[in-house]
């Protein structure tokens, strides 16, 4: 699997709407994709920063009548690279955001990081993107 490279992480999601406008008026992305299957009830959506041939995207499903969902104690979170930690949670916060841990280093290095909540209560941690390529070290 040398060649394989990651297409999309999939969310369950309880209000789809909700979620798309989260994720493009408050994260940035764009809604590339999205449609319904009537016969098995679910809708999905593919939203990212640009086109999904360059890079990974989130895969929103809404599974029709399914408004929540115990996220269970496995899940961590969505990483996300931004060029300004400071500017960008700002701008989070303006939009109505969550931001739930505020920029700054990450403990024990100097990676700087912050975390947001998406309606759903996943967690998205932004990092820094100077730093991004150098995963949480010092």
């Amino acid at each position: 699997m040398s060649n394989g490279r990651i297409l999309h992480t999939m969310l369950r999601v309880g209000d789809l709407e909700k979620s798309i406008a989260f994720y493009t008026d408050v994260i940035g992305m764009h809604l590339l994709r999205k449609n319904d299957n009537t016969e098995y009830k679910y809708t999905l959506a593919f939203l990212g920063f640009g086109d999904e041939k360059q890079g990974a995207v989130l895969e929103l499903t809404y599974n029709w009548g399914v408004t929540e969902y115990d996220l269970g104690s496995a899940y961590g979170h969505v990483a996300i690279g931004v060029d300004d930690i400071y500017s960008t949670c700002d701008a989070i916060k303006a939009a109505g955001g969550n931001v739930t841990r505020e920029p700054g280093p990450v403990k024990g290095g100097t990676t700087e990081i912050a975390f947001v909540k998406d309606p759903d209560g996943y967690m998205i941690e932004l990092i820094q993107n100077k730093q991004a390529n150098a995963g949480l070290e010092g």
